[in-house]
């Protein structure tokens, strides 16, 4: 019995119908909204358009704060940077990356994972606080590279810790080389060009065992080029920028991504038209998310693994950004993870190992004390917690 047929082409899937994707070439990608939305990600109308100009916003919004960080901000080149982004139109947008380089954020990736209520331990991550050399990019263009992701795989092990091993190698091997036209085309191609590849290279390997294996996982995945943050998401796993807003003088949980299950319109759209249904919540009755890498029994229902690519530009009122497997947000809010988070940081009594430094010391001990907690409160799945510090 065929098992495995040929993946869905990732172009034909159908889009939504009320303009949230544009055909492929149109829009380049469904970019953050801007920076006021506090909005968690938990499948409310976040509607993610063209990106706009860092500084703009409605007067209320958290946008505003980055023209507020330029009458405060004492060093030039941030203080230049931040002007373009409030000011500029898209013909910045590469001369901003050029210029961004000498201010250019540190970025150090930090995990606490527990295995939960569960038998095994089926997710999966990968902290590559630095990946430049490897990646040899431009260098006229780009300076840094990192990347960081989290895996939570089900019905085994095998998809998860194969995209964990595999899919920032094909990233690397993909990752644009010479100079090019416009860097954000480039990502973006290079990271659809990674799914499909490392989902090919799973299903070929999954469909040749005997029996074959029915393996899945989410993915998602943070790509820092400079300043710029790209998020490639399938299933529903999470990616939250913690910014805080001078106005109100409070952090937010900014979503930088968004899930993917089988009831939402355009997903369960898309499962149908493959030939797939959705019953109770899942696909088939069984899948409960409509976008991962392996799942090879359920492609040809209309699971893809084509991720949804956002981008987000840095701003000096950054703090962190959580990566997260759903274990954590079945008991925590993005809002709760941040502020437990936030509150870990500010603790002067947590203890630091001589020679390490107390930022390191606080940002492990918000891992592991958000993964107990977490198990705490009753998460009967696989708990993993990444949290990048973003260093000024």
């Amino acid at each position: 019995m065929d098992l495995f047929g040929d993946l869905p082409e990732p172009e034909r899937a159908p889009r939504p119908p009320a303009g949230k994707e544009a055909p492929e070439g149109a829009v380049l990608f469904e970019d953050l909204p801007p920076a006021s939305s506090a909005d968690s990600g938990s499948g409310g109308p976040l509607l993610f358009d063209d990106l706009p100009p860092a500084g703009s916003g409605d007067p209320g919004s958290l946008a505003t704060s980055v023209s507020q960080v330029v009458k405060h901000e004492e060093k030039g080149t941030k203080r230049k940077t931040l002007e373009e982004e409030k000011n500029g139109g898209e013909e910045l947008v590469e001369k901003k990356v050029c210029k961004a380089s000498s201010v250019i954020f540190g970025l150090k990736g930090y995990v606490a994972e527990r295995k939960g209520e569960r038998e095994e331990m089926q997710d999966a991550h990968v902290i590559l606080n630095d990946i430049t050399e490897e990646c040899r990019p431009p260098s006229s263009l780009i300076t840094r590279v990192s990347y960081f992701a989290v895996f939570d795989g089900h019905g085994g092990i095998r998809a998860s810790k194969f995209a964990a091993q595999n899919l920032h190698q094909n990233l690397i091997r993909k990752f644009p080389k010479g100079d090019v036209i416009s860097v954000e085309k480039t990502v973006k191609r290079c990271l659809l060009d990674t799914f499909k590849h490392t989902d090919e290279e799973f299903l070929k390997q999954a469909s040749s065992q005997k029996p074959a294996w029915k393996d899945g996982s989410t993915a998602t995945c943070v790509l820092a080029v400079d300043n710029i943050l790209y998020i490639a998401n399938l299933g529903d796993s999470r990616a939250i920028l913690c910014r805080y807003n001078e106005e109100s003088q409070k952090h937010a949980a900014l979503s930088l991504s968004k899930e993917h299950n089988p009831t939402q319109y355009e997903e369960r759209m898309r499962i149908q038209k493959a030939g797939g249904n959705v019953r109770d919540g899942r696909v088939l009755g069984v899948l409960e998310v409509s976008r991962s890498i392996g799942d090879g029994q359920y492609k040809r229902c209309g699971v893809t693994s084509v991720p949804d690519i956002r981008r987000c530009q840095l701003t000096p009122n950054d703090r962190f950004i959580l990566l997260a497997c759903d274990g954590l947000f079945k008991v925590f809010t993005p809002e709760e993870a941040v502020n437990f988070i936030l509150s870990c940081l500010e603790d002067d009594k947590i203890q630091t190992r001589e020679g390490k430094p107390a930022v390191d010391a606080r940002y492990e001990a918000a891992c592991n004390r958000l993964a107990n907690k977490a198990v705490q409160r009753g998460s009967a799945d696989n708990v993993t917690v990444l949290v990048v510090r973003i260093g000024h």
